[in-house]
């Protein structure tokens, strides 16, 4: 482990396990297997309610293929400035809306605020010569490993309802938010006013499997068009399903999350325990961001931690470290070792 990110582990045995099942003899593709079709009514059973799902094996195409299915191409997508549609899916949120474009918005510890949300619909311009906003995208958790609470998704969501905006969630670390919020995950979801959720298992366990799910089945109509239109319709989807079909079986998906969110807060306390050494955002999920020396940073890298960084003033680093479903104690003892060792010789 090499706290860079959580797409850098390999697969959870129990999934790989599955995937090698699901190998087993021939059967129809394009989804019209048993296993994939199945799966709309286990992730209902999960979220309580009816649902529209559908797989696909990216996270950008999830969210893409997601929005475009709640904004024209006139639309506009409120989101927040550092969301990672913003920063990191190199604009596939508008290629497949067809041109709608992404409205980015400030907020503190990576999360969009009530009265920023608050001041920008009450200033929506009407005119036919502006964009037409139609969504707003929550991240959960944020980039920035905060959390949204769920009053705070359910006033959010308000707001939009009652601007005719739709709600979008990417749930790439849904899982890691759900655990450490305590609650079910209808009410992270549908219950408090998200219409569409991007439930992400590739970064907690999974090798390349995400599930684009609809709490509205109405918002869903085009999504399996878009998906094939897009070349996101794998024609041996039994082992995307596979895949899902594993990650939720007992509770597996809440337990790889529950593991990475403990090693996270490990590490955290660790990394305090070294002089100079602080943290940006409180610890919600499995990712730590640590302000430190540039010397450490570098440390950290030339010792084999090829961790993700930004510059700070005064010579100083802002670190992001991340956890997954399979980091060890050794792994965190190991990267304080080296740490150690730049600080003290």
């Amino acid at each position: 482990m090499t706290f860079g990110s959580d797409n850098e582990t390999g697969i959870a045995p129990e999934i790989l396990d599955a995937m090698v099942a699901a190998n087993i003899g021939t059967t129809q593709p394009y989804g019209e297997d048993a296993l994939t079709r199945a799966l709309t009514e286990k992730i209902s059973n999960v979220f309580d309610t009816e649902v529209s799902a559908f797989l696909v094996t990216t996270g950008t195409a999830a969210n893409a293929l997601a929005l475009s299915c709640l904004t024209p191409p006139y639309g506009g997508i409120y989101c927040h400035q550092l969301a990672h549609i913003m920063h990191a899916e190199c604009a596939a949120p508008e290629f497949y809306a067809a041109g709608a474009r992404l409205l980015p918005l400030p907020g503190s510890e990576g999360k969009l605020q009530e009265t920023t949300i608050r001041e920008v619909l009450d200033n929506r311009h009407e005119s036919v010569h502006s964009v037409q906003t139609t969504a707003i995208s929550l991240t959960q958790a944020s980039e920035m490993g905060t959390l949204y609470q769920i009053e705070e998704i359910r006033t959010i969501a308000a707001l939009a309802h009652a601007a005719g905006l739709s709600v979008h969630m990417d749930g790439t670390r849904f899982a890691n938010a759900l655990v450490t919020l305590g609650c079910s995950p209808a009410e992270m979801s549908w219950r408090c006013g998200v219409d569409v959720l991007c439930l992400g298992a590739s970064k907690n366990g999974a090798m390349a499997a995400e599930a684009v799910i609809f709490f509205n089945p109405e918002q869903a109509a085009s999504f399996a068009w878009r998906r094939k239109r897009g070349g996101h319709l794998y024609s041996k989807m039994r082992f995307v399903a596979a895949q899902f079909t594993a990650y939720l079986a007992q509770d597996r998906w809440l337990d790889y999350a529950r593991h990475a969110n403990a090693m996270a807060r490990e590490l955290a306390q660790s990394l305090l325990t070294l002089p100079d050494i602080e943290l940006a955002f409180a610890v919600e999920a499995n990712e730590v961001f640590a302000d430190m020396p540039t010397s450490l940073f570098k440390a950290a890298v030339a010792g084999g931690f090829p961790v993700h960084a930004t510059s700070l003033a005064n010579n100083r680093k802002r670190v992001r470290l991340v956890c997954a479903f399979n980091t060890t104690h050794q792994d965190i003892s190991e990267l304080i070792q080296v740490l150690q060792g730049q600080l003290f010789g």
